[in-house]
């Protein structure tokens, strides 16, 4: 089948999850937003998700398309070191043209998964983990709160000042990760006519800015927050 034996397949079915991802990125940013104007409202959110029947049914399509994302995203970065040859070794004398993401998305990928592995063994794990095994009390410092009280996890991780800085330089990644991998999506689709190849770019680094942005002001505002300079 060329979609998985071809270089264009590999790329289209590379480009397709990962505009899948970004989508839910926008999603989980604008959810995560709620919780700066009300820890009640972020809370039934996170009820209304939880361990329903749709919300583990989205988690898995969620979890087969970052599958499908890395794994593409690997062969086609491992052949493409095999072509370059020795000439990867000259590689950092590439155009000025070529941008840094552009240059290092295998790094910049790497950063961002160990990020997720991270945010999954906080959030998500003692979350909605905790709720598909019926565990009803989860430990979160020296409370014991419903897998439920998002908020109270979102104040207890960010009020750390090493979660912080963790977090932040995952979004950077993040950052720099979308705003090669939108376009190039994009790009890779069909949209690639001269007129569209600087507009995508610039609409690339647009929404990257928006959904990093939305998330570095969670993690900023709950650090605050934990400083009591909102009282």
């Amino acid at each position: 089948m060329w979609l998985i034996n071809s270089s264009i397949g590999r790329k289209l079915i590379m480009s397709i999850s990962g505009l899948f991802l970004i989508l839910f990125l926008l999603f989980h940013m604008s959810m995560n937003l709620v919780a700066v104007f009300s820890a009640e409202a972020y809370d039934m959110i996170c009820g209304a998700l939880g361990a329903n029947w749709y919300a583990l049914a989205g988690t898995a399509v969620l979890a087969g398309g970052f599958i499908v994302h890395v794994v593409y995203a690997t062969i086609l970065t491992l052949k493409n070191q095999k072509a370059r040859g020795e000439q990867g070794y000259a590689y950092t004398n590439a155009p000025k043209e070529v941008s840094f993401a552009s240059r290092n998305m295998g790094v910049l990928g790497s950063i961002v998964l160990l990020g997720l592995l991270l945010h999954m063994a906080m959030f998500w794990y003692k979350m909605q983990f905790a709720e598909i095994i019926g565990c009803h009390d989860v430990e979160l410092g020296d409370q014991i709160v419903s897998p439920t009280a998002g908020a109270a996890f979102i104040q207890y991780y960010f009020a750390q000042p090493v979660v912080c800085i963790i977090y932040l330089i995952w979004f950077a990644a993040i950052w720099f990760h979308l705003t090669h991998g939108f376009w190039s999506a994009l790009h890779t689709i069909g949209w690639n006519n001269k007129i569209w190849f600087e507009r995508l770019k610039c609409i690339s680094k647009i929404f990257a800015t928006v959904i990093c942005l939305g998330f570095a002001v969670v993690v900023i505002a709950a650090y605050i927050n934990s400083l009591g300079l909102c009282a």
